[in-house]
């Protein structure tokens, strides 16, 4: 009897006290209770994420007390928000570091007697661009003759809403990360939108800030108001920014990133007045090539940018555009390709030493469309080199000519006559091997 009762009191296992498949008891069994469920319901990450909202809600409210520039920034305008729009990314936004590239992660390749070359081109007469501020300015005095002899007159808005896009326009001035204020998320569906943006100075808005500007609004307009936001706000504030610093801001680079996703906005508010400025100098064109290099741009856009590109009166850096449009191998339309080459034959009787650009966009275009030529318009081309020469690269151009078909001819694919032959002969060789 000892012995048995020896072995029952032996445990041939070590107790788990982690494991609940071992020993369970009555006292496991039952319903865990409520405040048990929370604990297992509520993760770490989440009762985070819940205690920093109260305490940004709690910062809030004493800002409020306080009347500072927070209650006016962060405050309803006309509507509660949405709560989708609280949700979107646009509100996790943290910030581009001082640290990061500068260069916007393009590859800087710029000659100075290239550049020096192509300033030649450029327009002497061009004014300097107009701004949102010089539109609205002009706008006010027009229709108010009091208004002419101010400085920065004021549109005629209701006084607590000038007052409330003033305060916003200082918090843009010094933002860096996290939520935009909820006043400027309902600009793009006001009716006068320019005319409060106004009241916010974007001149003096950070980098950050203009990135975040550029992705509510290329989200929330339309293509044509999307146009005037590019051309009267983000372009003259890269342009200032590359010409003051010799760079652009990794901020400001990302802002024409994404306002490359409305593509027909990009080209009207972005290149085409670039290029039609008559003052885009050689490293503007690098620094916002290298974006439409980055960015895929569907073919009907890009076919329309080259087109409108070819016909516009000609700036040395507009090759430069036009070669990289050509670069990315669509299959353009037959009208496309001859104002490609009407273009380029504009320069027939041209006496100015054209840049290297040039040369290189006139290869790029004959490698890539020379077998979609008119027999005619090749023999153009042939006399254009005539007059227009490079020693390295019009030989190149030649070849490519003279080694291609004519448009609306029949293609003799060379590769597919040689695995014909090859698998004729092995054909023959096997026969010939079975017969002997």
């Amino acid at each position: 009897m000892a012995k048995n009762k020896r072995e029952r009191n032996q445990n041939p296992q070590p107790f788990l006290a982690d494991d609940d498949s071992v020993a369970s008891t009555k006292k496991h069994s039952k319903a865990p209770k409520h405040h048990q469920k929370q604990d297992k319901m509520i993760s770490s990450g989440m009762s985070s994420k819940i205690l920093k909202e109260a305490l940004l809600q709690q910062k809030e409210i004493e800002e409020e007390a306080s009347g500072g520039i927070a209650k006016s920034a962060f405050g309803s305008v006309e509507e509660e928000p949405n709560k989708h729009e609280e949700e979107e990314d646009i509100d996790d936004f943290g910030g581009f570091s001082e640290t990061q590239s500068q260069f916007g992660n393009y590859e800087e390749e710029i000659d100075e007697d290239d550049e020096k070359l192509l300033e030649a081109f450029l327009s002497k007469d061009a004014g300097p661009q107009r701004t949102l501020a010089d539109v609205i300015i002009q706008r006010i005095k027009e229709n108010d003759a009091n208004a002419a002899s101010e400085k920065q007159p004021l549109p005629k808005l209701d006084d607590s809403l000038i007052d409330l896009y003033k305060g916003v326009g200082k918090f843009l001035n010094k933002y860096t990360a996290g939520k935009m204020p909820k006043a400027f998320k309902h600009i793009p569906s006001m009716q006068l939108w320019e005319d409060v943006l106004y009241l916010t100075q974007p001149e003096n808005w950070s980098p950050n800030a203009m990135f975040q500007a550029t992705r509510i609004f290329a989200s929330n307009l339309g293509a044509k108001k999307a146009e005037r936001f590019y051309r009267l706000v983000l372009l003259p504030r890269v342009r200032d920014d590359i010409r003051k610093n010799k760079r652009l801001h990794f901020a400001l680079y990302q802002s024409l990133k994404k306002a490359l996703y409305k593509p027909a906005a990009f080209n009207k508010g972005i290149l085409f007045p670039l290029c039609k400025s008559g003052t885009c100098n050689l490293r503007e064109a690098v620094i916002v090539g290298s974006v439409l290099e980055k960015v895929s741009i569907p073919m009907l856009h890009s076919s329309v940018a080259l087109m409108k590109l070819a016909e516009m009166e000609y700036c040395g850096t507009t090759s430069y555009f036009i070669k990289l449009l050509l670069e990315k191998k669509y299959a353009l339309p037959y009208r496309v390709v001859d104002a490609v080459v009407a273009h380029f034959m504009r320069f027939l009787e041209d006496t100015r030493i054209m840049p290297v650009i040039w040369h290189q966009s006139l290869l790029a275009f004959v490698q890539r469309y020379k077998n979609e030529l008119l027999k005619e318009d090749k023999n153009n081309l042939r006399v254009l080199l005539e007059t227009q020469k490079h020693k390295l690269v019009t030989p190149e151009i030649m070849r490519e000519l003279d080694n291609s078909r004519n448009r609306g001819e029949k293609e003799d694919d060379p590769m597919l006559l040689d695995i014909l032959f090859f698998l004729s002969g092995h054909f023959l060789f096997h026969v010939y091997e079975c017969k002997n």
